[in-house]
């Protein structure tokens, strides 16, 4: 039997510290619960307590206006929404009426057809029972039997109902008001000694790194004091909204249902349903017809997909940082551990831990499952889905990618690397032939079909079509001739490609010669004469083709200017340029842009030399 391996003993650990720190928010949720709504609403009070004390106020006394402040809002608010709950419990008997006719109209002559039908199969039923031999119902035809009760030998049964408990009833009525009261000294405290409790956080869980933990507490307040103030302003809107649209459809008691729709709104997924219900009900039973009940559920659909897909991404901007699952996954995992309380506190709890998730290793799961962030970049997505043979969808990141990138950035920043992942990949012999075959031939497809269909080709023809040139080496345009030659391999041969088709659309004539043996593509350069040879070569196995192979070309052809691409090479340049012993004049590059920059200055150097008299260039032989 193997011993399990420290990596094993640590996810077990973790696993296990997992399982103790849910239990413990459980089991203890009558503390989590009123210190996590205090954190909140201190994080809500430090901005205009912080203000007050800016103009001389000191922070008790700060403390205390803020707080009055809010407690009188929110005392106003209820009182006025009691009202109107109170005057809606009154009028209810008159609109018993309305709602009768509506439920009677429902039913109309299909109803009425239906309950006969179902009477009737009851009735059959009935008689069905009542002839069966040896029922109860035939027996009692024959004899009718003694109800409880009726005689000293059937007593009636006495059931003894227990009195009701007067601690459960008081614990029933006073275990809110202990709760707000807990909420309102945590939050006192919290707002009087908040640098000294932040300090004591950032040592207890920060291990020493101040930095990190700073930054993640920044962001976490960031992040939360700017989410829990635009809901707040989103929703105080959303209500005043609602209420106007109800005052104007002519639903009683409009101001009751903005004051429960703002309240509402603070639940994620459920809120909005449930502030909706309420309203369309009312409207069922007190207004006649159904044209106000259609106004009043049209009514919040507009406005709720208006605000969720308008305005709260104008003003979000990146939202909270979790993606829509997460919120819903979120939602339901703390409603199960804390019941309501913990579905108002889903999602601010969630964007602590995601936050948290970026600054600590051990807790980077939690960004990558509940971020909104990708966590596969998109050369990776790209390549993954030619891994999955999905052609249509790795089409779909490339076209998404166009439309904010231009076509060189999308080369060097998805095509190459995405290729040098796949060389990855072959080397360790993680490619099967059939896979790695059709990575390159969909490679090949999509840049075709994405360079026909693209607009920022300046010149008439397609890469490969390599014009002779005059003996200065450029066109009438100004464009160097340049031949790309793959080191290697194929996916090196399709990097030619896209160096050949960039060129061409900076104005340069340039070709992308296949891969074929050393003797064959020498005699390709001397047959061509090109003014500059691109070398094309992916990681990780390039450099040693790369020299061999730059060596015989500058070897042959000594005047050629050479270019040598290691794509995304990471190591120490210099080490490489003294191993390839690189000559002077000669580039080497890792990037696309280096290259077309490097293009692009020497057609302009060529361009001022021959626009001088007494100089005249020679083509390299």
């Amino acid at each position: 039997m193997r011993n399990p391996t420290p990596l094993e003993n640590s996810r077990l650990s973790d696993l296990v510290a997992g399982v103790v720190i849910i239990a413990i928010l459980y089991f203890a949720r009558v503390v989590f619960i009123p210190l996590a709504l205090a954190l909140l609403f201190s994080l809500l009070l430090t901005p205009p307590v912080t203000f007050l004390e800016r103009i001389k106020c000191p922070r008790v006394l700060a403390i205390f206006l803020v707080v009055l402040i809010l407690v009188g809002l929110m005392s106003l608010i209820g009182w006025k929404a009691s009202q109107q709950f109170v005057a809606l419990m009154n009028d209810l008997p008159e609109y018993q009426d309305t709602a009768q006719s509506k439920i009677r109209a429902l039913k109309g002559d299909t109803g009425r057809t239906l309950n006969k039908a179902s009477d009737t199969l009851k009735e059959l039923g009935k008689e069905i029972v009542a002839n069966a031999p040896g029922s109860a119902a035939a027996e009692g035809k024959r004899k009718k039997p003694e109800e409880a009760g009726s005689s000293p030998a059937r007593p009636l049964a006495v059931q003894v109902v227990p009195p009701a408990n007067p601690i459960e009833s008081l614990r029933s009525v006073l275990g809110p008001i202990w709760t707000a009261g807990m909420v309102t000294v945590f939050t006192l405290f919290i707002l009087v000694g908040r640098e000294d409790l932040r300090n004591r956080f950032i040592r207890l869980a920060g291990g020493g790194q101040l930095n990190v933990m700073t930054q993640a507490l920044d962001e976490t307040t960031h992040r939360l004091n700017r989410y829990l103030f635009l809901q707040l302003v989103v929703n105080s809107g959303y209500g005043v909204i609602v209420g106007t649209g109800l005052y104007l459809i002519g639903i009683p008691h409009a101001s009751l249902w903005g004051v429960c729709a703002a309240v509402f709104r603070f639940l994620p997924y459920v809120g909005a349903p449930a502030a909706a219900l309420l309203p369309i009900i009312s409207a069922l039973a007190v207004l006649p017809g159904w044209h106000s009940a259609l106004l009043t559920a049209g009514l919040f659909l507009g406005v709720e997909l208006t605000v969720s897909n308008v305005v709260e991404p104008f003003l979000y901007g990146a939202h909270v940082g979790l993606s829509a699952l997460a919120i819903l996954v979120a939602a339901i995992f703390w409603t199960l551990i804390w019941g309501f309380p913990g579905l108002v506190l889903s999602t601010p709890l969630t964007v602590c831990l995601v936050v948290l998730g970026r600054y600590v290793p051990h807790l980077s799961f939690l960004n990558v499952l509940f971020g909104d962030e990708p966590v596969l970049p998109v050369h990776a997505q790209f390549y993954q889905r030619l891994l999955a043979a999905d052609q249509d969808e790795a089409r779909q990141i490339l076209e998404a990618y166009l439309k904010d990138k231009p076509t060189e950035e999308l080369y060097d920043s998805v095509v190459i690397p995405a290729l040098t992942l796949a060389e990855h990949d072959r080397h360790r012999n993680g490619l099967d032939e059939a896979r790695q075959n059709f990575i390159y031939q969909s490679t090949r497809e999509l840049i075709e079909e994405l360079g026909e269909n693209s607009d920022q080709n300046p010149k008439e023809g397609r890469p490969g079509d390599f014009t002779k040139l005059s003996l200065n080496g450029r066109e009438e345009s100004g464009g160097l001739e340049v031949l790309c030659i793959p080191v290697r391999d194929e996916a090196d041969e399709i990097v030619g490609v896209l160096v050949a088709r960039a060129l061409e659309r900076q104005g340069h004539t340039a070709l992308s010669i296949p891969i074929s043996t050393t003797a064959e593509m020498l005699s390709q350069v001397a047959e061509l004469k090109p003014g500059v040879v691109c070398l094309s070569a992916l990681p990780p196995f390039a450099v040693g083709h790369a020299r061999a192979l730059y060596l015989k070309i500058r070897t042959q052809f000594p005047g050629l200017d050479i270019v040598v691409c290691l794509w995304h090479f990471e190591g120490d340049l210099q080490k490489v340029m003294a191993r390839i012993k690189l000559s002077r004049g000669h580039g080497l590059f890792t990037t696309l842009p280096e290259v077309l920059q490097h293009i692009a200055f020497r057609a302009k150097t060529l361009t001022s030399r021959e626009m001088t008299p007494e100089h005249s260039l020679e083509r390299p032989t």
